[in-house]
């Protein structure tokens, strides 16, 4: 009877591995996207059509195929003067820029995407991003396997909010809490009927987006800057989040909490839910209901309708770290801009400026302790 072999006798095989370069966007963007982690599932072909449509630009695809089946897909538009060979990822800021690459892709697949991106690029900007983001961990590696120069500048800390954790620990949102908010409730009623309405998939309509510009153009942004930092109106970013509604399932991922007062619009509450992590993009109210704090009544029960839904987790991005740590947020992980500067003369260009870059970034702030509890 003959011996079986043992399983170590036969060679390994490497999987095969495939790189294509593609005018516009590549069809198999979404099918890289329905099998990344949960939290970068809205990195659709839909997702990086809106922002064309509404920044402009010429797209390219690098995508990486294992087998015949896609495991990366790499949308790059022209930066800056041609001689400059500058590659950016496109999409929007919030919450941030990145790409869609499979759970299961290793090292080797950045190292593809990067061979091939030489040929189109001297080098790619990517971002902001937050660190551990799976598109950039895996060029991180890749490059550094393959003698690319890899710069990064500090832009902000983002803020997350363990809401599974809390509630482990306790009531949360804790009972004093709720009662100063059933307080402002009781007053702020006092000029009209409240409702407090949620708004996801079908309901994107222009209706729906224009009361949130609505209540941007009468908050804050509109009375000290200019506008252009607005996320729903049209010169703001309004043109985005209306053309990414084209995809059913960003759209669905796409969440606002709204409170009407009298019927008019006076407080939103805008994310992207993906999976057991909501991203908080923008919250806005109207000042004329400031002293009976609208936007903290609006956030609350959004967060307590997101755990019934089954979000654990708070992604409120940078900025206003006060109010995020009073919730209860924590110092997340850091945003940065990336560089990816290919072999030869773009590399040795970009050692040579790695210090402007990072000065070119922002400057990173200490913790503020919270003079109250988080609640």
């Amino acid at each position: 009877m003959t011996k079986p072999m043992p399983l170590d006798a036969f060679p390994r095989l490497t999987p095969l591995l495939a790189a294509e370069c593609v005018d516009g966007l590549a069809a198999s963007i979404d099918a890289v996207a329905a099998r990344a982690a949960p939290t970068h599932r809205f990195l659709r072909y839909g997702w990086f059509a809106a922002a064309l449509q509404a920044y402009g630009g010429a797209a390219w695809t690098i995508t990486v195929a294992r087998e015949s089946e896609p495991v990366a897909a790499l949308p790059i538009v022209a930066r800056g003067p041609g001689w400059l060979g500058l590659a950016s990822v496109p999409g929007c800021y919030w919450p941030f820029r990145s790409f869609p690459v499979r759970e299961d892709a290793g090292v080797e697949v950045g190292e593809a995407l990067l061979a091939r991106l030489a040929e189109t690029a001297n080098a790619l900007r990517l971002g902001p991003i937050c660190d551990g983001d799976p598109g950039l961990e895996l060029l991180k590696a890749a490059a550094e396997a393959r003698g690319w120069v890899v710069l990064d500048r500090f832009v902000a800390d983002s803020f997350l909010l363990d809401m599974a954790a809390l509630q482990a620990e306790g009531t949360w949102p804790r009972n004093s809490t709720l009662r100063k908010n059933r307080f402002h409730e009781k007053h702020l009623g006092s000029h009209g009927a409240l409702d407090w309405a949620f708004v996801s998939g079908g309901d994107w309509d222009s209706d729906a987006f224009d009361a949130l510009a609505e209540i941007e153009r009468k908050s804050w942004i509109a009375a000290r800057t200019d506008g252009s930092d607005a996320k729903f109106t049209p010169e703001g970013h309004g043109g985005f989040w209306r053309a990414a509604t084209a995809d059913p399932v960003v759209a669905e991922m796409m969440w606002a909490a709204v409170l009407r007062v009298d019927g008019k619009p006076a407080a939103f509450s805008f994310d992207l839910n993906a999976g057991s992590l909501k991203y908080a993009i923008a919250n806005s109210y109207d000042p004329a209901f400031a002293k009976h704090s609208p936007g903290k009544l609006l956030y609350y029960r959004n967060l307590v309708r997101g755990i019934a839904d089954g979000i654990s987790t708070v992604d409120w991005g940078a900025g206003d770290s006060g109010y995020k740590q009073v919730i209860g947020a924590d110092r997340g992980p850091v945003i940065r801009d990336w560089l990816f500067v290919r072999p030869g003369l773009p590399a040795l260009a970009g050692r040579m400026l790695r210090g402007l870059w990072r000065r070119s970034g922002h400057t990173q702030q200490p913790t503020v302790t919270p003079a109250e509890v988080p609640e």
